[in-house]
């Protein structure tokens, strides 16, 4: 499995493909590629056959519990019937480890943040360290820093504690 030691480095020559692999995971969490770039639109190949499926499919271990999830971005297909193209609406579908499914766009955007404890911006600054954002994240606001990591690491409580005043 991908990353059971906690870490892992995807490293190669530019345009062998690191971003994608980046955009393909933040696309399956979030529904938004990796970089602020990048629109879900550009996530299909343009040498794509028509009728091949743009989705990306997902399955990811969190608190020793294992998530599946998957999604599409809006893109042209043909159509079933007929001559022509028809849009293929955007789509996204979460399975629990208990089975149950969630497939609105929304609600599949809100498990995703309630699950990991951190939104696509967040994910991206700690998880998804890539072309020098780990310069951004050391350059963030104090503020900035603080809301990552007690989201991250739960520190709120100690927050909480240390501004309580005593009599």
């Amino acid at each position: 499995t991908l990353g059971t030691g906690g870490l892992y480095l995807i490293t190669g020559d530019t345009g062998a493909g690191k971003t994608t692999i980046f955009d393909a995971i933040s696309f399956a969490l979030f529904g938004e590629a990796s970089g602020g770039n990048r629109e879900p639109g550009m996530l299909r190949s343009k040498y794509a056959a028509p009728e091949t499926p743009t989705e990306v499919e997902l399955y990811f271990s969190y608190g020793e519990k294992e998530y599946y999830v998957k999604r599409n971005p809006e893109y042209e297909r043909p159509k079933s019937r007929g001559e022509g193209f028809t849009s293929e609406k955007a789509n996204a579908l979460l399975q629990y480890p208990d089975g149950r499914i969630v497939t609105r766009l929304k609600e599949v955007n809100s498990a995703i943040v309630e699950i990991m404890g951190i939104d696509r911006n967040q994910f991206t600054q700690i998880s998804m360290i890539a072309q020098g954002d780990f310069l951004k994240l050391l350059l963030s606001s104090t503020e900035e820093r603080k809301k990552i990591f007690q989201k991250l690491i739960k520190t709120q409580s100690y927050y909480i504690l240390q501004e309580k005043r005593l009599p």
